[in-house]
């Protein structure tokens, strides 16, 4: 989706930090990057990228989330980035043999959420593009994060993991609880008007012989009345309308010069 509004400052609000261990390809780490600008988080942490930091084709990938990539930290190790981090999860697809807490996407972020309203540390751990995390790291970690996916396709590409966690965890705070911006929807007509309109319809439907059948033609009403009703009309859409049906009628009344005249109407020549 389109929409990036430059002129809107930037809020660097408290998140979770994304911690990508041994990420190998630069464009998944800038598409990573852009999904956590797109839901306002910009912690980002490498554990020894396979091509080195800075990476040009993340900065390409990244789609200008810039104060993302300027605050890309690098780690020799994993106990190094997660060292002031108080809880820290583990994304993975697969089963491991151990006794860790499992959770799903919208559990993990509130905890995160209360977490880091507390004023502590928060971290999101996401492994290789080709096999995930190892069994030592996700051991680090307080619990594990896995995603209701389809078990005979489950693996994700880091990028749409950390975009559907960050998602969540947008969900989750309090930036999140309102869209950024409202429908403006303006408010319904009044029922005068919307009686006026009925009215005004039904009397052009009479006039043109639409109710074909007299004892039918209450249930025909109320069925017209029903629709309109549902449509929650304004009053400028009511004025709208009813100039619609007063553009009908008049075309109604205009004698059409097209119209076939029945046989015999011409005068007869002398």
């Amino acid at each position: 989706m389109a929409g990036t509004d430059s002129s809107l400052p930037l809020v660097l609000a408290p998140t979770p930090a994304i911690i990508l261990c041994e990420p190998q390809l630069g464009e998944n780490i800038g598409a990573a990057a852009r999904a956590m600008a797109n839901f306002g988080l910009w912690d980002l942490r490498l554990v020894r990228p396979r091509d080195g930091w800075p990476n040009e084709k993340a900065i390409a990938a990244a789609s200008r989330a810039d104060h993302v990539l300027e605050r890309v930290r690098v780690f020799e190790t994993l106990e190094e980035a997660v060292a002031d981090l108080a809880l820290v999860y583990a994304t993975t697809a697969r089963s491991r043999d151990m006794q860790k807490e499992v959770l799903g996407p919208e559990e993990a972020s509130a905890a995160m959420a209360a977490h880091i309203a507390g004023g502590k540390g928060a971290g999101l751990l996401f492994g290789r593009e080709r096999w995930g995390l190892l069994n030592d790291e996700v051991a680090m970690a307080d619990a594990i994060v896995t995603l209701p996916v389809e078990p005979a396709f489950a693996s994700l590409n880091i990028a749409q993991a950390v975009l559907l966690m960050a998602y969540e965890w947008r969900r989750q705070s309090e930036a999140g609880r309102a869209l950024p911006f409202g429908g403006g929807l303006d408010e319904a007509a009044p029922r005068q008007e919307l009686v006026g309109l009925f009215e005004h319809l039904e009397g052009v439907l009479d006039q043109t012989g639409f109710f074909t059948t007299p004892d039918k033609r209450p249930s025909m009403v109320n069925n017209l009345r029903t629709a309109l009703t549902r449509g929650r009309f304004t009053s400028q859409e009511v004025r709208t309308l009813r100039g619609v049906i007063s553009s009908i009628d008049r075309r109604h009344e205009r004698p059409n010069p097209n119209r076939m005249k029945p046989a015999g109407s011409e005068p007869a020549k002398e």
